[in-house]
């Protein structure tokens, strides 16, 4: 069953880099818990205790909101195929710009993409499984291509402007940087 872990294992890297999407959880002190879908090729294991994700231009911006507030941080994978696996990893986590150095250092690890907004990097001190039994088995198709034709299509221009009109206040009102 279940086992609590100081350090993600070979054997767990493997099964998060074949994952296609993985939940992300913050919350400020007060106000509402964000639980985010996070899908493409985004997330990176880089040390034991030490993962990045880059984060996407979005409808909201609740997780960096959150992370200027508190930045505590979950994450979770399920297995939808094969054997049954939920994978949390628990941590304290640094949002990061355009502008910031880290953000220019880790931005090449990922495929290129126009709707990169922030690269989220965290500091893992506990790694939890659970073992899924009830999580249902799902087939994955494809990826979808939305985001970033429509990122692509917007320009760096337009996409900052998106990003000071619909990302720059959380839905409990707390500013995103």
């Amino acid at each position: 069953m279940g086992k609590k872990l100081n350090a993600i294992t070979n054997d767990l890297k493997e099964f998060i880099e074949q994952q296609k999407i993985f939940f992300v959880g913050t919350a400020a002190n007060k106000g509402r818990v964000n639980i985010s879908p996070k899908g493409t090729d985004s997330f990176r294991v880089l040390e034991k205790n030490k993962i990045v994700w880059l984060n996407l231009t979005g409808s909201g911006n609740e997780t960096a909101a959150h992370l200027i507030k508190n930045n505590r941080m979950t994450i979770m994978f399920c297995a939808f195929e094969d054997k049954p696996l939920i994978l949390r990893l628990y941590g304290i986590a640094q949002i990061y710009h355009h502008e910031d150095q880290k953000f220019q250092q880790y931005i090449n690890l990922f495929p290129k993409n126009a709707g990169a907004r922030q690269i989220i990097e965290m500091d893992v001190d506990l790694v939890q499984t659970s073992c899924g039994f009830a999580v249902p088995f799902m087939d994955f198709n494809k990826e979808r291509t939305t985001l970033n034709n429509w990122a692509t299509k917007q320009g760096k221009e337009k996409i900052k402007e998106y990003w000071k009109k619909k990302n720059s206040t959380s839905i409990d009102g707390y500013k995103t940087k």
